[in-house]
C-alpha cells in the first residue's frame, strides 16, 4: 500500500502542477516586489540612512520583533495562497479525472478507490502545506539577500540587523507547525470538498460553497438558531493553536518592554491545547466521514 501511495502522490504532482508552480510563482513575485521596493526606497537617502541607524541602536528583542515582523508578512501571503490552492485542488482532484474520462484509465490499475481518495486527502493535509514551506523559506532566505545587498551598499551591517538565525528559525519551525495545523483543524471542509468533487456533475465551486453560505442562513431564519454558522464560520477564526502572549496588555500598555521570549512565534504556540481540544477531534471524524462517502462514490459511480 505504501508504494501505491507514493505513485498515486507522484501522479497528483504531474496532473496537478499548481501544488508547486504556485508557491513558486508566489516567491518569484514577492523578491521581485521586495526589490522594487527597495530599488524605490533607495532614492530616500536621509530616511534611510535614520532607518537603519535607529534599527542599529535597538534592543536584540525589538530586532527580533522588526524580523519577525517582517517574516510573518511574507508567511501570511503563502498561507492564505496555500488554502486557497488546497480549495481549488480538493474540488478539482475527483471532479477533473471524471470530467475528462481518466477515471476509466486508473481503474484499470491495481489501485482501491480508498488508496486513490486517500492519496489526494494526503496531499491536501500534508503535501500542499510542506510544499508552501519551503516556498517561504527560500523566499525569506531571498528576500535577506535582496535586503542585505540593499543595506551593505547604504552602510549598514546585514549580520546585524539580518541574519538572527535564532529567529529565523524561530519563525520556521513555528510556520511549518501552524502550516500542518491548518489542514487538521479546517479538516472537515477538505473532507467536504472532496465529496462534493466525487459527487457532482458540474459546478463543484457553486455546489461546495452554496450550502455553506445558505443553510446557516435558512438555520438563522427558521429555527433562530446558529449551530451551522458556529460552527463553519466560527471554526475558521478560532484555531486553539495559540496562547502565551497576551496582545491586549501589549498595545494597552505601550511602555512594556519586550523580551526574547515575548517576540518568539514558538513560544506562541500551544500544541496541547490545540490537540486536546474536542473541536479539532469532531472536525476529524466530520472530514473521515466525508471522505468515506467520497470513497463510495467514486466506486459506485458508473463512469461508463
Amino acid at each position: 500500500m505504501i508504494g501505491n501511495q507514493l505513485a498515486l502522490l507522484k501522479r497528483e504532482f504531474w496532473e496537478h502542477r499548481s501544488i508547486w508552480v504556485t508557491p513558486a510563482a508566489i516567491s518569484v513575485v514577492t523578491v521581485l516586489m521586495a526589490a522594487t521596493g527597495l530599488a524605490i526606497g533607495s532614492g530616500f537617502h536621509q530616511v534611510v540612512d535614520l532607518a537603519i541607524v535607529g534599527a542599529s541602536n535597538v534592543g536584540e528583542a525589538e530586532r527580533r520583533a522588526m524580523l519577525t515582523a517582517a517574516l510573518s508578512g511574507v508567511t501570511l501571503i503563502f498561507t492564505i495562497t496555500m488554502w486557497i490552492l488546497t480549495i481549488f485542488y480538493c474540488l478539482d482532484s475527483l471532479y477533473a479525472e471524471r470530467k475528462d474520462k481518466s477515471i476509466l484509465f486508473w481503474r484499470s490499475l491495481p489501485v482501491t478507490d480508498t488508496e486513490t481518495v486517500l492519496s489526494k486527502l494526503l496531499v491536501a493535509a500534508i503535501a500542499i502545506p510542506i510544499v508552501t514551506f519551503g516556498a517561504i523559506v527560500v523566499t525569506h532566505i531571498l528576500n535577506l539577500v535582496v535586503t542585505s545587498v540593499f543595506v551593505s551598499f547604504e552602510g549598514g551591517s546585514p549580520g546585524h540587523l539580518l541574519w538572527d538565525f535564532g529567529t529565523l528559525f524561530d519563525n520556521w519551525i513555528a510556520t511549518l507547525i501552524y502550516l500542518l495545523a491548518v489542514p487538521l483543524w479546517l479538516a472537515p471542509f477538505i473532507g467536504w470538498f472532496l465529496f462534493v468533487s466525487a459527487f457532482t456533475k458540474r459546478s463543484p465551486v457553486l455546489f461546495a460553497f452554496l450550502p455553506i453560505f445558505v443553510l446557516p442562513m435558512l438555520e438563522r431564519v427558521i429555527f433562530g438558531s446558529t449551530l451551522l454558522a458556529d460552527a463553519i464560520f466560527v471554526r475558521t477564526a478560532k484555531m486553539p493553536l495559540f496562547g502565551g502572549m497576551d496582545i491586549d496588555a501589549i498595545l494597552r500598555d505601550g511602555d512594556v518592554e519586550l523580551t526574547s521570549e515575548m517576540v518568539s512565534l514558538l513560544a506562541v504556540l500551544d500544541l496541547g491545547q490545540f490537540f486536546s481540544s474536542p473541536s479539532l477531534w469532531a472536525g476529524l471524524i466530520v472530514c473521515g466521514l466525508f471522505t468515506t462517502a467520497a470513497v463510495y462514490v467514486r466506486r459506485y459511480r458508473d463512469e461508463s
